[in-house]
């Protein structure tokens, strides 16, 4: 059984990507709710018993290894380049998560012994995206249970969202927030993520190399926190393989491995699979309400102070709502939410902003949850 469990979660993203590259129903679900609610399947089928060491072992170890590869094709230079609208936009989106995630937690601190951690996983998954929640949720050692409910809370209050700004969202914006201005440099910029797969057989030799210099660095990192804290501190690790990432993708060698962003999610939907594996309905149930009304307020609050922030600066509204989904979905749902908007200009800069999220949301996650922490004098 051990084997099998292993196999799943190592197969199922690869099920998940091909289902949702050929059949319509799949490609609006995508290969991120294909996978996880594959697990979710998977773990309530009766009599059948999953191994939670294993399940939580491989979730983390894909975190490790997801998040250098996301980071790798980060053109940090380029940060600097984008429209003040957009760097506005995106400080206005960090604020807003940071803000809400907080003073919600603190209201639920007498809910859950995990309010400061959940608070922390929120910030990072609403500036970065679900890597960046993995990673701050095996920092800070968050219960399973607490992992497994707050993902499918994300879910559902993600896709709600998500359908919102493919929607309503502009019409409705435009009564408060000025209209769009393509300037110059709005096309200037391009991205891996928009050309054709990387999954060809030309592309698995930068693949390797790829995942190689990610293991180099998951391995350094964890030789580190021995050095460093005596013993193995997630924390320090997880902070160790981002920096690293982000250290790396200054390398024009390191960005132009193509296909890194692609293994990287790949990495991320093995995550999804693992996690959702874990998924035992008897277990999550009695905390399920809790969580997900605390992750419907943070992601409510963050929106509206995030758009609040827009309306003070005088952000036009295509460029917020680009901003709010590469912080609260990151890179891969800009290109949807763009055509939505008819407003292709927005594609290159709003993939840099999503994996600027990705390199903010590890940092700005812990950096809010030990902050919390402090001020309860826990």
């Amino acid at each position: 059984m051990t084997v099998l469990h292993a196999l799943f979660c190592l197969v199922t993203p690869a099920i998940a990507i091909w289902a949702s590259e050929r059949f319509k129903a799949f490609k609006v679900l995508g290969p991120v709710v294909l996978a996880y609610g594959a697990g979710i399947v998977l773990a309530n089928v009766p009599g059948l018993h999953l191994s939670e060491t294993l399940g939580t072992n491989i979730a983390g170890g894909a975190v490790l290894i997801a998040v250098p590869l996301l980071l790798f094709s980060t053109e940090l230079k380029k940060w600097v380049s984008l429209a003040r609208s957009l760097l506005v936009s995106f400080a206005c989106a960090c604020v807003a998560a940071v803000t809400a995630a907080g003073a919600v937690g603190w209201y639920f601190r007498d809910a859950t012994d995990e309010w400061w951690k959940i608070a922390g996983m929120l910030v990072g998954v609403y500036v970065g995206g679900t890597a960046n929640m993995s990673a701050i949720g095996f920092a800070l050692e968050t219960r399973q249970e607490t992992f497994v409910v707050l993902n499918t809370a994300d879910l559902i209050c993600g896709g709600a969202y998500l359908f919102f700004l493919l929607s309503v969202a502009q019409r409705l914006l435009a009564k408060v927030l000025p209209p769009f201005k393509l300037e110059a440099h709005h096309e200037a910029f391009e991205h891996p993520g928009e050309t054709l797969s990387k999954w060809t057989r030309q592309h698995l030799a930068p693949m390797g190399q790829a995942l190689g210099l990610t293991v180099v660095m998951a391995a350094v990192s964890v030789g580190l926190s021995f050095l460093v804290m005596g013993k193995l501190h997630i924390g320090f690790v997880m902070l160790g393989v981002t920096t690293f990432g982000l250290g790396a993708s200054l390398s024009p060698k390191v960005r132009a491995l193509e296909g890194s962003f692609e293994l990287g999610e790949y990495a991320l939907l093995i995550f999804c699979a693992a996690t959702g594996s874990l998924a035992d309905g008897s277990k999550v149930t009695g905390t399920s309400l809790t969580l997900l009304s605390f992750v419907l307020i943070v992601m409510v609050s963050a929106a509206i102070l995030h758009f609040a922030l827009c309306w003070v600066f005088r952000i036009d509204v295509d460029t917020a709502i680009i901003s709010s989904t590469a912080t609260i979905f990151g890179p891969p749902f800009i290109g949807p939410v763009a055509a939505s908007l008819k407003n292709r200009a927005l594609v290159g800069p709003g993939l840099t902003l999503g994996l600027a999220g990705i390199a903010l949301g590890t940092y700005l996650g812990l950096a809010t949850a030990w902050a919390l922490k402090a001020l309860a004098g826990q």
